[in-house]
């Protein structure tokens, strides 16, 4: 260097390595190699001098320089290095193996094809590297005495990234709860869970938001400490909030809009050049909308405010059991029967919430005091009640409310309750879908009664009766701090039901960046092809709100509502004027929804005004509809 009058820097460095790699000169290379010693890990030199020796035949100084290169810093161009330096010379195991352990994202041998290399022990269990009788590779922890024994890796989180977590789970025997958890300095994040089972392999996923960088640790748990833990397959991938959003950006163009090609013609069937087409949405296609409460009835300045902005609801109290019947035999739905007329007169649709209530909490002191047979009956007339007064008007029914973590009704009537007013309610009402409906399932992983895999089980319980039940997914949504990437992938895991899932009761709690958090939570949600519908809960009243408010008492947006209304202007097509092109057509891409089209055309006396409707279809991404205009 002191020859040629360069600097001993980094990028001195490297122009003389590609010169090396240029050239094949493995002698001047190893030499610059033993320079770099001195200097701290920089990925580009690495990525030199892995290029280097793969390209000069020889292989492990270049695993070498890739093992020696901390976890954060083994980016996906060192990966990419890694891969082409096995296929380079011709070793098709081992590039396959690069090639899934760099999918593993920002871990070391997460596919186990280099043995126990960057896994440590977690505790005091003990832990192996096992190759099943098909070849498959796997790490095993085994002794295990507390409920932490494990397996652990350490890297590093960086401030604002979402990661999205999966690997693949087994035990020895039986079944067992098993979580994956994150230690950082702040504290412990559980990322995911999953039951998993001996002879198969089931699927964990999850994931977390960094709020802060800092070095962590990924282990697995399960509090039966009977049983091994065997994991393979684990994967930690970063994402940047642009990156994030970027995706839900073009999932929400996938899943919530669609081009429509309009052709316009004259009464000869020929193509109307420069007609001038107006569109003009007037309802949307996705129900995005907010709970209400009694106080609603009178108050014309809350009326106002909540029915021009949203086309769906749901009763926060006055459909309930203890609302209707506070006194044995004497119902009252004069509360609810006014919610009702209000809705219908704004033409907005009702979700029905709740016919039962699984909650001991929440049973009226009647209710607690009858017998078996005495409950059994008046379940019966409470399901017929409800039910028959409001068929047809509800666009849904939260059946047996909350049955993943309580079990009152089954507890006195038989495991099958759930089942049994499933089916009951459907006898009564064929053409409403009937929902379960519970909490935790996408808010938080630590809850292990309603993990993805709780939820599906309890499901298929309750189809197992009648299968001819219209069964849809109700997940509440009531978040505190939201892990955004756990949420997606407990709907991902919900979703492989193939049946309609609605976000039915959404808020977050008053904490600093509430409306922030909400918004995450709200766009996150829409953005998912398999939610159908959104439904806030934050009924107004003015006494406050259950955990999140929209408005003050004058109907004032707070933060939280002016982020309701930002999502609403953004999830609509405002009105869209445009000529058709010389063959008389016009395209546009509109978000699903009712449509009022407006056509004309210069040389005709008549113009031509239509509704349209452009729904979802997964089968076509584009509608075409044909106009003939007259003379």
């Amino acid at each position: 260097m002191s020859r040629d009058n360069l600097p001993a820097s980094p990028s001195s460095y490297s122009a003389l390595l590609r010169q090396c790699i240029r050239h094949r000169d493995l002698l001047h290379g190893r030499a610059l190699h033993r320079h770099l010693s001195n200097l701290p890990p920089f990925p580009h030199l690495s990525n030199s001098l892995i290029s280097l020796y793969s390209k000069c035949g020889d292989l492990p100084p270049a695993l070498s320089v890739f093992d020696s290169l901390p976890l954060f810093r083994r980016n996906l161009v060192l990966w990419s290095a890694l891969v082409s330096a096995f296929a380079r010379n011709i070793l098709p195991e081992e590039t396959v193996s690069a090639f899934v352990s760099m999918l593993g994202g920002i871990l070391f041998n997460p596919a186990f094809n280099r043995g126990l290399k960057g896994w440590t022990v977690f505790g005091g269990a003990k832990i192996e590297h096992r190759i099943s009788e098909m070849g498959n590779r796997f790490i095993v922890a085994y002794n295990r005495k507390q409920a932490h024994d494990s397996f652990s890796q350490k890297f590093y989180l960086k401030r604002g990234n979402h990661y999205t977590f999966s690997a693949w789970v087994q035990v020895n025997q039986g079944n067992a709860a098993v979580k994956a958890i994150v230690k950082t300095t702040d504290g412990y994040t559980h990322i995911g869970a999953v039951v998993a089972e001996s002879g198969c392999w089931s699927m964990i996923k999850g994931g977390l938001t960094a709020y802060s960088s800092s070095p962590a640790e990924l282990y697995f748990e399960s509090k039966n400490t009977s049983v091994d833990i065997w994991v393979d397959s684990v994967s930690l991938q970063p994402f940047t909030k642009d990156q994030w959003r970027a995706h839900q950006m073009e999932s929400t163009e996938k899943a919530r809009k669609r081009t429509m090609r309009l052709q316009a013609v004259d009464a000869q069937g020929s193509p109307l050049t420069n007609a001038t087409v107006l569109f003009e949405q007037t309802r949307p296609g996705f129900p995005f909308g907010c709970a209400i409460r009694k106080a609603i009835i009178d108050n014309t300045a809350y009326q106002s405010w909540f029915a021009s902005r949203f086309k769906v609801t749901v009763f926060e109290d006055d459909m309930k059991w203890y609302s209707t019947e506070k006194v044995q035999g004497k119902e009252d739905y004069s509360d609810a029967d006014a919610m009702v007329a209000f809705a219908k007169q704004h033409g907005i649709s009702i979700r029905g919430h709740n016919i039962l209530w699984d909650d001991p909490k929440y049973q009226l002191s009647w209710v607690r005091a009858l017998s078996n047979d005495q409950l059994r009956q008046a379940v019966e007339r409470r399901i017929t009640s409800v039910v028959s007064r409001y068929a047809g008007q509800v666009i849904g029914w939260d059946v047996m409310n909350e049955n993943l973590h309580f079990s009152f009704f089954e507890d006195h009537l038989g495991w099958n309750a759930s089942a049994a007013a499933f089916q009951r309610t459907h006898q009564l009402d064929p053409k409403t879908p009937l929902f379960m409906n519970d909490y935790n399932t996408i808010e938080e992983p630590r809850d292990g009664n309603s993990v993805p895999a709780k939820y599906l089980k309890k499901l298929r319980e309750i189809q197992s009766l009648d299968s001819g039940v219209p069964i849809s997914i109700g997940l509440e949504g009531h978040f505190n701090v939201p892990n955004i990437p756990y949420m997606r992938s407990s709907i991902d895991m919900i979703a492989a039901a193939r049946l309609p899932i609605w976000l039915t009761e959404v808020d977050v709690s008053k904490i600093p960046n509430q409306a922030q958090y909400l918004e995450e939570v709200l766009r996150e949600g829409y953005a998912h092809p398999s939610i159908q519908g959104i439904v806030m809960w934050a009924g107004w009243r003015a006494e406050g709100c259950q955990r999140m408010c929209l408005t003050d008492n004058n109907f004032k947006n707070l933060p939280t509502g002016d982020v309701v209304d930002k999502l609403i202007s953004e999830w609509k097509t405002h009105p869209i004027t445009g000529v058709t092109d010389m063959d008389g057509v016009f395209e546009a891409t509109l978000f699903h929804g009712d449509y009022d089209v407006l056509i004309e055309h210069p040389s005709l006396n008549s113009s031509l005004a239509q509704s349209l409707q452009m729904s979802q279809d997964e089968t076509q991404q584009e509608s075409t509809f044909h106009v003939k205009l007259y003379a």
